[in-house]
């Protein structure tokens, strides 16, 4: 019985290691080693090759490597087994921490005083708002985004959510579909964004969005976190809303292109906070051991854990 390691931008070998200790009582590969494709039983990956996972007759599941399954949808090949994401708490921790510190250096107008710092200028502005004063929205509801939310509430912010299906959730009033969204929106100063990619999410951190945000909070404009996926923002149409004054400022850790482009004109903004697709790095060791004790408690009769619906893309 085989695991088939199949990644692209990672180092398979270092993944290959681990997966062996944790599962010695079977073969582990990478794609690009010659193996038997009969006796491929599982496949983990990251951004493999569309395709390379096509052919393998008796593959039973294939586990993602990271938080977002979208670099799987996009494979016309892929087989029909059930796909497993990961969920996993230092992830989580992870995420709502990067979420919480720029929430607040947006709250307590960090991004303006390293700009002094940078000019050697010394302004002692008193106006700084309180937590509670200033609304945050998240968009998406999944396991990160509520742990994010319930910390942001936590720290005082005047929290609420959205997703593209109602969710119960006690902490904090929710909002959902189309038919909650310009609602949502309109009473958001920090909007953060942890939707998954999908074909209709693609693209949605647009100009229209972005001018449904409120101008007129205590941030003195609004501000957006986006933690999510590159390709939910429309990078041009965040520039266009900071030129216009209807964003006043953003922290992106993602981007339609990465890395982003040196000539990318993100990098020249003041009002834009940029981090390398970091907000979330989880623990190789701890992922490749929550999957080898999926594959042990399947194959001792349980059920996966954490499966992706097709049909919605996450």
């Amino acid at each position: 019985m085989t695991l088939l390691v199949a990644l692209s931008g990672w180092d398979a070998q270092t993944w290959v290691d681990r997966f062996a200790a944790l599962l010695p009582d079977r073969n582990v590969v990478a794609l690009g080693e010659p193996f038997d494709r009969r006796e491929v039983h599982y496949a983990v990956t990251w951004k493999h090759p569309p395709g390379s996972l096509a052919g393998l007759p008796n593959l039973a599941a294939i586990f993602s490597l990271g938080a977002g399954v979208d670099h799987l949808m996009g494979d016309d090949r892929l087989p029909d087994v059930p796909i497993v994401r990961v969920v996993d708490e230092d992830l989580t921790g992870r995420m709502s921490e990067y979420v919480v510190m720029h929430a607040l250096m947006h709250l307590r107008q960090q991004p303006r005083y390293m700009a002094q710092q940078r000019r050697g200028v010394w302004e002692d502005d008193r106006s700084q708002p309180a937590a509670h004063e200033v609304r945050v929205g998240v968009m998406g509801l999944g396991v990160l985004g509520i742990d994010a939310a319930r910390k942001l509430r936590m720290m005082g912010f005047d929290v609420a959510g959205w997703s593209r299906s109602p969710k119960d959730i006690d902490d904090f009033p929710t909002f959902a579909g189309e038919a909650g969204l310009d609602a949502f929106l309109g009473r958001t100063d920090i909007l953060v964004v942890l939707l998954p990619l999908t074909d209709a999410t693609q693209g949605i951190l647009d100009y229209e969005l972005l001018s449904k945000l409120p101008r007129d909070g205590r941030l003195g404009g609004p501000v957006v976190i986006n933690a999510g996926r590159g390709g939910l923002q429309n990078e041009p149409d965040i520039l266009r809303a900071l030129d216009d004054g209807k964003l006043k400022a953003a922290s992106l850790d993602v981007f339609v292109e990465e890395p982003l482009p040196p000539d990318s004109p993100l990098w020249k903004r003041e009002e834009i906070l940029i981090t390398p697709h970091n907000a979330a790095l989880s623990a190789p060791d701890a992922i490749a051991a929550q999957i080898a004790d999926q594959i042990r408690k399947v194959e001792s009769g349980g059920t996966l854990r954490n499966l992706v619906d097709r049909a919605r893309g996450y």
